[in-house]
């Protein structure tokens, strides 16, 4: 019923509500005018034979967790296309980039039902992935019509959405109707798709911990090496605001044990480069700033990596990280990435961004957590300074790593069970 009245709803506003909106967003570069086609349900891609599998997402975020499964689904089944769909200009550059042979990106349609029902008649998908948390009401029950398999994946249910659709259930459920199947992140987020009226989840695990390393450029990170030669060295990575400083206050002290250290320091935004080396520079340690092509000199304490795309070269070379946003209540950021080279991985007391992550790799062991600066500099030093310590933990964290990759294997599973 309610999807009906949206529908109603949808037709009669979309020529005085909602195309205007399309309108600004497309004068504004929010929409690709080049394939405004595509939102309109009016696709010029081919149609591919054999197996069409549909992948939908809304953002950069969810379009990355994908590309592991797309790369696992293409290389087992030869007979198998994708079609990924999202709604950004930037996610589509991305996918642009990023998809391999046989995948293919598309804009999803605006929710109208003439939009949707073109596209769903043009593609037919064999099975539809959905990918985010947001349940566009005609989609979804053009997708039920056509009896086209629909799994949610990656479900995330946070406590202020869990209590909104519990206000409104008779809505969540007939939304929920329209998946087959429910993957929750965590098993509290399947056990809240039931209650707000999901017929089937379970939990496979996160997709996000399944994801590609970051790219490492050899050439650069053997050019790095040769600068830092055999001195001892171990990184700060994803820092916010005032993380860079309450560190910078303890390299001091850590150079006391090592006077050898250099400490590479790649912050979150690498904008605030020039920013955090007049802070470093003000503690009395000597800086290099990456961006300005300064080189590693053995007088150097810190190498302020304030570039884009290259955390992987960081997490490649250095054998102790700490993961920033975790100091300062920003909830942390993403610690799994350095797990997976084989990284001992240290941490702050704000990690709420991650906490079923945190949950399970405490559990396996494989993650150290800190209250302050003063137990950072002791860890760090404890690890530096016992290579027996430092290869456990390196160890433990690669393994738990690896173990929560295995969440494809699930649900490729239920791809095929479905197909």
């Amino acid at each position: 019923m309610f999807i009906e009245i949206y529908d109603k709803l949808v037709k009669t506003l979309y020529p005085y509500a909602i195309q205007p909106y399309i309108n600004k967003r497309l004068q504004n570069g929010k929409e690709d005018k080049n394939r405004h086609n595509e939102r309109l349900g009016q696709p010029k891609h081919p149609r591919p034979e054999g197996k069409l599998i549909w992948f939908h997402g809304a953002s950069v975020g969810e379009s990355l967790s994908m590309l592991p499964l797309i790369d696992k689904l293409l290389k087992e089944n030869p007979d198998y296309n994708i079609m990924v769909t999202t709604g950004t200009v930037t996610s589509a550059e991305l996918m642009a980039k990023r998809l391999p042979e046989r995948a293919f990106h598309q804009y999803i349609p605006i929710d109208n039902p003439q939009f949707v029902q073109s596209f769903i008649k043009y593609w037919h998908p064999d099975i539809a992935l959905w990918f985010e948390s947001e349940f566009w009401p005609a989609m979804l029950g053009e997708i039920k019509k056509n009896n086209i398999p629909l799994i949610l994946v990656n479900g995330r249910i946070s406590d202020k959405t869990f209590d909104r659709w519990r206000l409104f259930k008779f809505v969540s459920k007939e939304l929920l109707s329209c998946f087959k199947l429910c993957l929750g992140q965590s098993d509290e987020d399947a056990r809240r798709l039931i209650i707000i009226g999901a017929k089937r989840a379970k939990c496979l695990g996160n997709i996000k911990y399944a994801g590609f390393n970051p790219p490492v450029d050899e050439n650069k990170k053997t050019e790095i090496l040769a600068q830092i030669g055999a001195r001892t060295v171990w990184g700060v990575v994803s820092t916010h605001y005032d993380e860079e400083a309450q560190i910078g206050k303890k390299i001091s002290e850590i150079e006391q044990q090592f006077p050898d250290l250099l400490t590479i320091l790649a912050p979150r935004h690498p904008q605030r480069g020039s920013e955090i080396q007049q802070q470093l520079n003000a503690l009395g340690l000597k800086t290099a700033l990456r961006t300005k092509q300064e080189k590693i000199t053995p007088e150097t304490d810190v190498y302020i990596a304030d570039t884009i795309g290259e955390v992987g070269i960081w997490f490649d070379i250095v054998p102790v990280v700490f993961i920033g946003g975790s100091l300062v209540p920003h909830g942390g950021q993403n610690f799994i990435e350095p797990c997976r080279f084989k990284d001992a991985v240290i941490v702050g007391p704000f990690m709420h961004n991650f906490t079923d992550a945190m949950n399970r790799a405490k559990k396996a062991d494989a993650i150290l957590q800190i209250k302050n600066t003063e137990q950072l500099a002791q860890q760090v030093i404890t690890l530096l300074k016992n290579p027996d310590i430092l290869k456990t933990h390196q160890e433990k964290a690669y393994a738990w790593a690896t173990s929560e990759a295995k969440v494809l294997d699930g649900i490729s599973d239920v791809i095929k069970e479905y197909l």
